[in-house]
C-alpha cells in the first residue's frame, strides 16, 4: 500500500468480498507465506473486523515505510525481544531472514535490544529510587494503624 489509491482499492475489495471471507483469505495467505499464523491473528480472526482493522493498520504502516522491509522486521524483532515476547521475536526473526537479514544482523539486533531493555530497567528504577529516597523514610513514617478501634 504505497498510496491512498491502493489503500482505497483494498477497502473496496474488503467490502466486495465481505469481512468473514476477507479474514479467511488473509489468514490463508499468512499461513502460506509464513507456514503458520501467529496466535494473536488466529484469535483476532474469530472477530473478522478486529483482524481486518489490525492487518490494515499493520500493513499500511509497514508498506508505506521509507525503511527497507528488512529493517522494519529487524526493528520489530528488537522490540519483540525487548518486550520479552517470544512469539513476536520468533515471527519477526523468521520474517527478517526471509527479507534478507543475515545471522550477524539478527544477533546484533538481539544485542541492541538487550542493551536498550537493560538500560530501560535501570533508568526506570533509578528514577523511582531518586524520587522515593529523596526523603528519609523513617523520619516521614508515622507508624501504621493496624486496627482503628485499638486507639
Amino acid at each position: 500500500m504505497k498510496n491512498v489509491e491502493e489503500f482505497e482499492s483494498t477497502l473496496k475489495e474488503i467490502v466486495a468480498l465481505g469481512g468473514e471471507k476477507t479474514a479467511e483469505q488473509w489468514m490463508q495467505n499468512i499461513e502460506k507465506e509464513y507456514e503458520k499464523a501467529p496466535l494473536i491473528f488466529k484469535r483476532m480472526a474469530e472477530r473478522p473486523e478486529v483482524l481486518i482493522s489490525h492487518l490494515l493498520y499493520k500493513g499500511t504502516v509497514t508498506r508505506t515505510s521509507s525503511l527497507d522491509p528488512k529493517y522494519v522486521e529487524l526493528i520489530s524483532l528488537a522490540v519483540g525481544a525487548a518486550l520479552h515476547c517470544q512469539h513476536c521475536t520468533s515471527y519477526h526473526m523468521q520474517t527478517a531472514v526471509k527479507k534478507g537479514a543475515t545471522r550477524e544482523e539478527v544477533l546484533e539486533v538481539i544485542l541492541l535490544a538487550g542493551m536498550i531493555s537493560n538500560s530501560s530497567v535501570l533508568a526506570n528504577a533509578y528514577r523511582i529510587f531518586d524520587e522515593k529516597m529523596s526523603k528519609c523514610f523513617p523520619c516521614a513514617s508515622t507508624g501504621v494503624d493496624l486496627d482503628p478501634e485499638d486507639r
